[in-house]
């Protein structure tokens, strides 16, 4: 079976102007289990210890991340490259939603090859000469009146596309404080004692509606779900509410 962790793009950094955006971008990839980083051209020269303090943790992407003077040079072995954009080009390509272009990316990479990301510096994006050399553009469905996404943030945002396309992401789930599901008894002994006190205290009234209210009442215990812990705090709640009754 293929290593799924390895089924990833390179995520290539064109021009990227602070050393921290760097280090949060390789923090941000780190985050869904990506280290595949290529850097071009950085401003402020590499190494950046701004970038190392910036990436906590996942400083080894720094380490390990290839260098290039040029963008031609960084994706010369690469066999498909999409690059990140928020401004309408006069270039004629595919554009892809980032969830579209992961799952683009998964498939072309199961089958072996070589695929990029772009992101551009944060000031102004990549340029047209970059983006010619690319075979599709990412777009991100943002606010058009402030389209500019933090260079960290867009890594991010691709990598959490990628894997949502490579992992099984659970939609939903309930973590178990201490404590398992109540079964059908346990909840019908609660539905029983809040009916049987409740009818001591005059709660179904007037008698010709008592049995809808009863029926309302089992309606509203079978759509709650509850622990066996809430059952026996509510339990506890019925009898105390008794005792300190009995006790007026």
């Amino acid at each position: 079976m293929t290593d799924k962790t390895l089924l990833q793009p390179t995520m290539l950094l064109v021009r990227p102007q602070m050393g921290e955006n760097i280090g949060a971008a390789a923090r941000a990839m780190w985050n869904f289990g990506l280290d595949r980083m290529s850097i071009v051209a950085p401003r402020d020269g590499w190494p950046n210890p701004k970038a190392v303090a910036m990436a906590s943790g996942a400083g080894r992407l720094l380490d390990e991340a290839r260098l290039f003077d040029t963008t031609v040079d960084a994706l010369a072995d690469t066999n498909f490259v999409m690059a990140t954009t928020a401004r309408i080009r006069d270039l004629t390509k595919p554009i892809f939603s980032p969830e579209h272009a992961m799952a683009e990316a998964a498939r072309r990479i199961a089958d072996g090859q070589n695929v990029a990301v772009m992101f551009g510096p944060e000031r102004a994006g990549l340029e047209n000469e970059d983006i010619a050399r690319a075979n599709a553009i990412i777009s991100v469905p943002v606010n058009p009146k402030f389209a500019s996404l933090n260079l960290a943030q867009c890594v991010l945002l691709i990598s959490y596309e990628l894997q949502r396309h490579q992992t099984d992401i659970v939609s939903e789930r309930v973590d178990m404080a201490k404590s398992e599901w109540a079964n059908g008894n346990e909840i019908e002994k609660l539905a029983e004692h809040f009916e049987q006190r409740l009818e001591t205290a005059g709660f179904f009234f007037p008698e010709t509606k008592a049995a809808g209210m009863k029926v309302n009442l089992r309606n509203l215990w079978s759509r709650m779900p509850f622990t066996k812990a809430d059952v026996q705090i509510l339990h506890g709640m019925m009898r105390q509410m008794v005792r300190w009754k009995e006790r007026g």
